[in-house]
């Protein structure tokens, strides 16, 4: 992962990178109407600052004919305040007709960019989404599209509109009232933003302390109340009221030093311009003595100020906003840099199942440089057999099917399907033609429809239905007063253990798959659910070629072939009876589990 995306925004010095990135957005290719927008919204601008540029000139005529006491003036001045108000509304006008004509390529600009995102981070390893939180990179993606309509806001119809503002002052001041007014101008104006830059540099560090501070509040009270018995048990409730009461006290202290600093910003910025506005009034004021200026032509640099001082107004939160969009941008398009471990090779053909003959040819694998996971894995799965994998904990079990399924790449070996190597096919035709029951099955916040449907796109309420009655759990969701329209919760938390696992099976039912993965299924249920599912599963790998990961070995003494693994080598393999004859680590295990079986249900008996 490059490390803009998890470098904080005080942490890491954004540039001009991520912007040229995504400006080739704003002129999609084959789009000419978001053109046309783009375009029209240009001119707008254009017609707005134009229509903001009259209004003095109006206002100075009016100021001048009022000036000369002349009554048949009346009529005119009136067409002079008309078209002043005029000026005015025109410019709000053409802003607003900006804005929603533009809305439509920022918003599609986004959109896009966040599809490119979302597609790139599904085509990521699943190393990347393990070693990741998930939290932190969806606030990547989230902050990195919202910050795009802002900082396009601010850079084109606010900083680019003052800059051509500031350009027409000056040549109208420089036309009117010669040079030094215009470097007056130019002085002031370099000044206001070098002042607005330091201060907003000193908040940025202000704002980061207290949002530190905020944050050791918020997770002392967070712990303090998660505790809440811990708290109870050692009489520690006054402890923990002066450990808040010292990190809220930090906060009020570190809050009041952030509005001082704001204070201060908003004082300097009006000493800057009304220094400048004192003193530009001064000079027309002493021209109109002299009779070079006209009594308009005070109010004239005076409305040209204020209209450019009201851009500059906000000149530290823009650039507060534009600084950290920017920061949001790369750490978005880090994630997009990021490399996807596992590719297609170019031309890779689809994988065609025949038979569905499984292969592992002396499979090495390890997840970290020196701690190897595999160690020369042989394993053939006939087709339609059904081959257990059985072994203590951490001996490979469930790596082999995130290889299968090419989650990752073996170090060396290979893995076929019907003598094809699964790192020459596509991952798509491999994951098409394999389908799994997890240990830990987690459904999407939807309806039970939908994540039985999820097996396959497109499927039928009927095929949905017939998919749920091979997994036995029709009948269940009938009872549901809302049946297959029922909400299962965020990962289905309002289901047992049992029904989501018999939706996971179901699912799988849909997508019909020639190679079938059950990895544990079982191992996290009670004895009497687990019977029934396993009942179940029987039947789904019934005439498939099946690769049956299991823990209790209760649940594959009928397999064809029962493969043990012991530190990721194959420790031994046959049939249940043949194992037991051997009386090596197999028969261990039975006779282990065996006892803690009985253990169980003599205990079960007592009560």
């Amino acid at each position: 992962m490059a490390s803009g995306a998890t470098e904080t925004p005080e942490q890491s010095n954004p540039g001009w990178s991520a912007l040229r990135r995504f400006l080739p957005y704003l002129w999609p290719a084959g789009e000419p109407r978001l053109k046309a927008r783009v375009i029209v919204a240009v001119l707008l601008v254009l017609l707005a600052k134009a229509a903001t540029l009259t209004m003095p000139f109006a206002y100075k005529a009016v100021v001048d004919r009022m000036s000369t006491g002349m009554d048949e003036a009346a009529g005119l001045i009136i067409a002079l305040v008309i078209a002043y108000v005029a000026a005015r509304f025109g410019g709000v006008l053409f802003d607003n007709i900006r804005n929603a004509v533009f809305e439509r390529v920022g918003q599609d600009a986004a959109r896009r960019l966040a599809e490119t995102v979302f597609r790139h981070i599904h085509a990521l390893s699943l190393r990347f989404h393990l070693e990741r939180r998930t939290g932190a990179l969806t606030k990547i993606v989230e902050r990195g599209t919202k910050s795009i309509d802002m900082m396009l806001y601010f850079l084109l119809f606010n900083i680019a509109p003052t800059i051509i503002e500031l350009a027409a002052i000056c040549i109208i001041f420089g036309v009117k009232f010669g040079p030094g007014l215009v470097v007056a101008t130019l002085v002031m104006v370099v000044a206001y933003i070098a002042f607005t830059r330091i201060v907003t540099e000193w908040r940025a560090k202000l704002q980061r302390q207290m949002n530190e501070v905020d944050n050791q509040a918020i997770a002392r009270a967070v712990d303090s109340l998660l505790n809440y018995e811990t708290v109870k048990y050692f009489n520690a409730e006054d402890r923990e009221a002066r450990r808040y009461g010292q990190a809220a006290r930090a906060f009020a202290d570190a809050s009041v030093r952030n509005e001082q600093s704001l204070a201060w910003l908003n004082v300097g910025q009006s000493l800057i311009t009304n220094l400048m506005m004192a003193g530009a009034m001064a000079y027309t004021v002493w021209g109109w003595s002299r009779g070079a200026f006209t009594a308009g032509d005070v109010v004239f640099v005076n409305t040209f100020l204020m209209q450019l001082f009201r851009p500059l107004d906000m000149l530290g939160w823009v650039y507060r906003t534009i600084r950290q969009g920017m920061v949001d941008m790369e750490a978005m398009f880090a994630v997009v840099d990021t490399p996807a471990e596992i590719a297609d090779r170019p031309g890779a053909p689809g994988l065609v199942v025949r038979a569905g003959h499984v292969r592992f040819e002396d499979v090495h694998f390890a997840y970290e440089p020196g701690r190897d996971i595999l160690k020369g894995i042989d394993l053939e799965v006939k087709p339609g057999t059904m081959t257990a994998i059985v072994g203590p904990s951490g001996a490979g079990k469930s790596t082999l099917s995130r290889l299968l399924f090419r989650f990752y790449e073996p170090t060396s070996g290979r893995i076929t399907i019907d003598g094809q190597d699964i790192g020459a096919v596509t991952q798509a035709s491999l994951r098409a033609a394999l389908g799994i029951v997890p240990q830990d099955t987690v459904l999407f916040n939807d309806t039970i429809g939908y994540n039985i449907g999820y097996g396959r796109g497109g499927a039928t309420q009927a095929e949905i239905e017939a998919a749920a009655r091979g997994a036995a759990i029709h009948e269940f969701v009938l009872e549901l007063p809302a049946g297959y329209d029922s909400l299962v919760g965020e990962r289905g938390l309002k289901l047992s253990g049992g029904e989501k696992q018999r939706v996971a099976i179901a699912r799988t039912l849909l997508k019909d798959p020639p190679i079938l993965i059950l990895d544990e299924a079982t191992s996290a249920l009670d004895s009497r659910t687990e019977a029934a599912i396993q009942e179940t599963l029987q039947g789904v790998a019934a005439r498939r070629t099946s690769i049956v990961i299991a823990h209790r070995l209760s649940t594959v003494v009928d397999a064809d072939q029962i493969v043990v693994l012991d530190n990721g080598k194959v420790a031994e393999r046959g049939t249940h009876a043949q194992l037991l004859r051997k009386d090596g680590l197999y028969a261990e295990m039975w006779t282990r589990q065996q006892s803690e079986r009985e253990a169980e249900e003599a205990a079960e008996a007592a009560e």
